[in-house]
């Protein structure tokens, strides 16, 4: 089994004649393409005298098991045809009882800056809202300054206890953010900072879950308004929300293991 970015272990399950299961990493596709990949990829199989592979049937032959509602992926990256979805956790409703609205700030735990998180929260803080932001390991919150009390910065905060409790989510759209906000059916103002995060932001915006930011350029104030923006307007809620009942549709992580089970003693197809 390998993630769909783990090219190696597909090599070595090809060259030992075993099939290989591939797991997505990448919720709206686009990322990761064949024609980006083929040339490396070819050269690889040659140094280990597999035969030629064209198509790059290698990557997608076997089960794939994508952790993401199929209606998020970008319709221009179809789902490889054997694509098994299913749900990684319940999905859940956020708390609707009547309070002051939280906001959850993360840009991840690999692309943190003081500055951008400076520039967000301060955006954040004038707002009539509570505020719970993540930094990561790299990053002290003491770094931040002095921050007012409806503001707390902490370096990890479990996502499952505190999504429950929050009305919009302000991340960089990395995949698992991004669905941890979703399958709790929570809104975004997305910031993205590179890898797959623009392919997610984009579709969000396309499927109305979402307003974007640049992190060059954007200010205070822009972070300000349109957090406002998302946070009055239910339509981004209820667009999140079908997005959740797709979730909670799906078969459970459970169900993958018959399948996996099923490739056991199968020889893959040589290219």
């Amino acid at each position: 089994m390998r993630d769909e970015v783990d090219f190696g272990t597909a090599i070595a399950a090809e060259s030992l004649a075993l099939p290989c299961a591939t797991v997505l990493v990448l919720a709206a596709g686009g990322f990761l393409r064949k024609e980006i990949v083929a040339e490396p990829l070819h050269e690889l199989r040659s140094a280990y005298n597999l035969p030629p592979d064209p198509e790059l049937a290698m990557l997608d032959r076997h089960l794939v098991l994508s952790p993401f509602p199929p209606s998020f992926r970008n319709p221009r990256f179809p789902l490889p045809a054997r694509a098994f979805s299913f749900r990684q956790t319940a999905a859940s409703p956020a708390d609707t009882t009547p309070r002051t609205p939280t906001v959850y700030f993360t840009l991840g735990t690999v692309n943190n800056t003081t500055d951008l998180f400076s520039r967000v929260l301060a955006g954040l803080w004038e707002l009539p809202v509570n505020v719970v932001a993540t930094v990561g390991e790299r990053v002290n919150p003491a770094e931040l300054g002095p921050l007012p009390d409806h503001v707390r910065v902490e370096q990890f905060v479990p996502q499952e206890l505190l999504l429950p409790q929050c009305d919009l989510v302000v991340s960089h759209g990395g995949s698992g953010s991004l669905m941890g906000a979703l399958a709790h059916g929570l809104p975004s103002v997305l910031i993205p900072l590179g890898a797959d995060q623009p392919y997610n932001a984009q579709r969000c915006v396309e499927l109305g879950i979402a307003q974007v930011l640049d992190p060059v350029t954007v200010t205070s104030e822009e972070v300000r308004t349109t957090v406002s923006a998302v946070l009055a307007d239910g339509a981004y809620r209820r667009a999140a929300e079908r997005v959740r009942e797709e979730i909670t549709a799906l078969p459970g992580a459970e169900q993958t293991i018959p399948l996996l089970e099923g490739l056991h003693g199968s020889t893959p197809q040589r290219s």
